[in-house]
């Protein structure tokens, strides 16, 4: 696993309002897993967490450092914020896979209040209402000009992953989107 204690790209950056919060995530192992359907026991089981094989969907560990995003049909974004070794994990099972640590690629953005789904609606297509997209859900997705994946948190709280090179645009449209936030949602 990479050392995810390298200097934040957004590091002294937050907005509050009231209708959102936007803050930089804390550092998290990140690691980007492609398996066969017939791996995925293996790998769930060596991770801790079971591999979703629904689209949209998430799965999170019993102790809720570790999550598991569906990107694809043979596709996951695995996060740990626990300080665990994802990575070290999967290199125990022996079923075909491809495990690749992008800890160093990618940060996060946590948007969070009454507003969060209007912010990110400024420059997402995809529809975030809670009925459509509820606390669980996931996507690759664009925001603005860039890819990204929306995990859904809570009912008001949001995760964007995003690439390092891409956060500053990120949060600089975010910043500009909370601004029409409406502060009753």
């Amino acid at each position: 696993m990479a050392d995810a204690s390298r200097i934040h790209p957004l590091a002294g950056r937050k907005v509050a309002n009231p209708a959102v919060t936007l803050t930089p995530a804390e550092p998290a192992a990140r690691l980007s897993l492609r398996a066969r359907p017939d791996a995925v026991a293996a790998l769930s089981k060596a991770l801790g967490v079971k591999l979703p094989e629904m689209p949209k969907r998430s799965a999170t560990s019993k102790s809720g450092g570790r999550a598991a995003l569906w990107l694809g049909p043979d596709e996951w974004l695995v996060i740990d914020t626990a300080g665990g070794d994802p990575l070290a994990d999967c290199a125990k099972v022996k079923a075909l896979h491809s495990a690749v640590d992008i800890s160093h690629r990618n940060t996060a953005i946590l948007v969070e209040g009454k507003g969060a789904e209007a912010t990110l609606s400024a420059g997402c297509p995809q529809d975030l209402s809670l009925t459509v997209f509820p606390v669980g859900a996931c996507s690759r997705t664009i925001l603005g000009k860039i890819e990204v994946v929306i995990w859904r948190t809570g009912e008001t709280a949001f995760r964007v992953e995003c690439w390092r090179s891409f956060s500053a645009y990120a949060f600089d449209f975010l910043e500009e989107a909370a601004r029409d936030a409406p502060i009753a949602a």
